[in-house]
């Protein structure tokens, strides 16, 4: 982490700024899925390099000593090179899917082949050919003859043509590339058979296990699959108090199925953030729907004062080529002129043969967009609803609304906030303001949590209850490093003290 006298900041943002001045700065953040293409040291810091802002394990694939070399790593890459970047842990989930395919990353399933999916169990060198296990015992008596199998949300399908005891064989009938652990759903009749998944739990025993490994490992965000209900989102953060008291994981929701449509508000309003998984949401609702989908949880989250992540399928033509398909780039500049807080690679960064491209192609779409609606003045008036539960919070809530209107009146070139919590620079990040927000809080935790809202530049910075102390020290820490200059227009607010100034730097 780079430090002077207490100021710590990613050392990327910090070339940025220097090179480039405040409107240089990316606002919508990059989560990176770690996997075997990306899991060295090296190979991390070349992402943390690209932009990265969260690194996400995902407990489906590797075993918890893998994982946890990873995070150690990227704990590493933040102590001795100056990142800030977070980590992101996301559970199995329990939904039905397929499991590893004989140590190998992926493989083609052509169409017209014969393939069986059993639950069989078997030794990896003994695996027969053409043969998927699948993770739910009850399969083979809950598909029927003549029922669709589709694999990651349709990007394979298959047709039940015979059952044998524990094994369901299948022809495909939509060829394609079947990945390790992808997630599978049956069709009956044109209608999602939904009824065993519905029985399943949110958490399984094997999650709780790698929950636990997450306090232990210090992760910064556990996402959770197929969230149901706000009860699971509850139940796990009275858990991780119980578990780490004074814990500060954020839980996100994983928005991807049908249950969780019909409870999406009461998830989104419980949790700490949300992921629109879309993939596997794809596959549980009709195709048509899921832009619709996205844009309404991004919009409820902005309103909801919760960062959202949209993830699966951005870039998925790089897994294999080194460019994007044009539809694919207009499909992240939408997302981005939505204003989502983040982007997520999945695949494309862990498996994928173009890691650092993808990400350079996130960075750049995001940054053109981003200058884009700034050059043609399309500032953010959305009405915003009061999420305060108390008078005092309500207060500092219209603080920032306020604050958020003067930078883009004034033409602002920042907006620095002092945060003991993080949650009045979150409620500046919701108002979408033209300039960059500075953050300056007094842990590593919390400067590693805002790197995933819109639009923050998070710091560590040890402050005082005294904001004159707190501003001529922070001035004169910036100007020596040649992040702010001599006639920039600074709006300041605190959670320390309910007010807002605005100031020319001398």
């Amino acid at each position: 982490m780079i430090e002077a006298a207490g100021l710590e900041v990613d050392r990327v943002t910090e070339a940025e700024l220097k090179e480039n001045g405040f409107r240089s700065t990316r606002k919508t953040k990059i989560v990176c899925t770690i996997g075997p293409r990306t899991c060295e040291f090296e190979e991390i810091e070349a992402l943390a390099v690209g932009g990265m802002n969260v690194a996400r394990v995902n407990m489906c694939h590797g075993t918890r000593e893998w994982h946890r070399d990873v995070i150690r790593r990227v704990r590493q890459l933040n102590e001795e090179k100056g990142f800030a970047v977070a980590v992101m842990m996301d559970t199995e989930g329990s939904e039905i899917h397929m499991d590893d395919l004989n140590d190998v990353e992926s493989t083609k399933a052509e169409d017209g082949q014969i393939w069986t999916f059993t639950v069989r169990a078997f030794d990896q060198p003994s695996r027969p050919e053409r043969t998927i296990t699948v993770n739910y015992d009850g399969f083979a008596e809950d598909v029927k003859v003549g029922d669709e199998l589709l694999v990651d949300g349709g990007m394979v399908t298959f047709v039940v043509i015979e059952k044998i005891g524990p094994d369901v064989i299948c022809r495909c009938t939509d060829p394609g590339l079947l990945l390790p652990r992808a997630n599978l759903t049956f069709w009956r009749n044109g209608s999602l058979v939904r009824e065993r998944n519905a029985m399943l739990p949110t958490i399984s025993s094997k999650d709780w296990l790698d929950i636990d490994f997450g306090i232990e490992a210090g992760v910064d965000f556990i996402a959770v699959s197929f969230v149901k209900s706000a009860e699971v989102i509850k139940t796990l953060k009275s858990y991780i108090i119980d578990r780490s008291p004074g814990s500060q994981i954020g839980i996100i929701a994983k928005i991807e199925s049908i249950d969780s449509l019909k409870n999406l508000e009461e998830i989104i309003q419980v949790s700490d953030g949300t992921m629109v998984a879309r993939g596997d949401l794809g596959a549980q609702i009709p195709l048509e729907q899921v832009p619709l989908v996205q844009h309404e949880v991004i919009q409820l989250c902005r309103q909801l004062n919760k960062p959202v992540i949209v993830a699966s399928q951005l870039l998925e033509s790089m897994i294999e080529y080194p460019i994007p398909t044009r539809a694919e780039v207009a499909d992240v500049s939408e997302a981005v002129g939505q204003q989502a807080d983040a982007l997520m690679l999945s695949s494309e960064s862990a498996m994928g043969q173009y890691p650092e491209k993808a990400l350079a192609v996130l960075r750049s779409v995001s940054l053109r967009i981003e200058k884009c609606r700034r050059e043609e003045k399309h500032w953010d008036v959305t009405d915003l609803r009061i999420v305060s539960s108390s008078k005092l919070d309500e207060i500092s809530e219209e603080i920032c609304n306020t604050t958020s209107r003067m930078a883009n009146k004034l033409k602002a070139d920042a907006i620095f906030v002092y945060t003991k919590t993080g949650q009045t620079a979150s409620l500046l990040s919701r108002n979408r303001p033209d300039c960059p927000i500075f953050a300056f809080a007094p842990s590593t935790s919390i400067q590693r949590c805002l790197n995933l809202k819109w639009g923050l530049i998070p710091f560590r910075l040890d402050f005082s209850d005294d904001m004159e102390s707190n501003l001529n020290r922070t001035f004169s820490l910036l100007k020596a490093r040649a992040m702010i200059k001599s006639g920039d227009l600074i709006i300041v607010v605190s959670d320390v003290m309910q007010s807002i100034q605005a100031i020319k730097v001398s």
